[in-house]
């Protein structure tokens, strides 16, 4: 028994020599490569896996004066009293409304404009048209905000001024409740939808243009093409994509809803983001709001993990 367990043992140890060695000598082998994502590791060492220790601080009554480690352990209390106030189905509504309004109109516009910058011939009218649809991309909220007042401002919005002139009634496009979510999901639009479509169009650049030859020959139009060649050609990117927009299902964009509430919508504006920002900014409350940020990102994890086991049940290949 004794020989057995000596065996063993000694098995182990050089199995674990020999894989040391063999990670040893291919790291020495791609030096280069290695060295090349040292700066890109680097990064998220520092700027997003240190910080985390600050996670920590939910579960106090942190001080900045006493610091993390001074500071008085609470355990659970910020989540209780987050949970129990009659605040979080109301901002818990309100994001999960504008995030979905963004998943159902939002993600499959990228998609649908790819294909179409796709079947395009004329190689500069593409291109002319793929800058024009990725410039709002580079404009920033608060000229987004701006025009969208400009726009549509009961006082002096063009779109008012131009019912009035036409006999029509003013419309409250700003201040109606109505209509505040699908104002967020339009402007999303507007901004980022052409930006979205630069991972679809490498994605469908990748297919074998045989395919293609192979499908005409088959008697498909360019309706069929797309739905039996293009379609299936970027189905592992679209989910991918949806399975990374699910984790961030919680995120709704502090900078765009600060800019576009007001008291007339607070009742369908204020969402998590929004709620930290008035708690743990202007009152610091960085416990309780760490706690609130803590509880998204679990969500969103938990969404990720599942809608990834989802995927590979149905036999994609998934995030990992």
């Amino acid at each position: 028994m004794e020989l057995q367990l000596q065996t063993s043992n000694y098995e182990k140890k050089t199995s674990f020599k020999e894989k040391t060695y063999k990670l040893w000598s291919e790291m020495k082998r791609d030096k280069y490569l290695y060295l090349l994502i040292f700066p890109g590791v680097l990064y998220f060492l520092i700027f997003k896996y240190v910080p985390m220790w600050g996670i920590i601080i939910a579960f106090q009554d942190f001080s900045p004066f006493l610091g993390v480690l001074q500071s008085n352990w609470v355990g659970l209390e910020h989540f209780i009293r987050f949970f129990t106030n009659e605040s979080f189905f109301l901002l818990f509504r309100n994001t999960m409304m504008i995030s979905l309004l963004s998943v159902i109109f939002f993600f499959p516009l990228p998609i649908l404009l790819s294909i179409c910058m796709n079947e395009l011939s004329n190689k500069h009218f593409k291109r002319t048209i793929q800058s024009i649809v990725y410039l709002p991309h580079f404009l920033s909220w608060v000229i987004i905000a701006g025009v969208t007042f400009l726009l549509l401002s009961d006082s002096y919005g063009v779109i008012n001024k131009l019912f009035v002139y036409f006999g029509y009634q003013k419309f409250d496009f700003l201040t109606n409740t109505n209509t505040f979510w699908g104002l967020l999901t339009v402007q999303n639009i507007w901004k980022d939808t052409g930006w979205g479509t630069i991972i679809f169009l490498a994605a469908m650049s990748s297919i074998d243009s045989q395919q293609y030859e192979a499908a005409k020959i088959d008697g498909a139009n360019r309706i069929k093409q797309i739905w039996h060649v293009t379609l299936p050609g970027i189905r592992t990117v679209i989910i991918i994509l949806l399975i990374l927009r699910l984790g961030h299902i919680m995120d709704v964009g502090f900078e765009q809803v600060f800019l576009m509430q007001n008291g007339a919508v607070a009742n369908v504006s204020d969402v998590f983001e929004t709620y930290v920002y008035r708690n743990g900014i202007q009152q610091g409350q960085f416990s309780y709001t760490t706690a609130v940020g803590l509880f998204k990102s679990i969500i969103g994890l938990v969404l990720v993990i599942g809608a990834n086991h989802m995927a590979k049940r149905f036999g994609e290949e998934g995030v990992y």
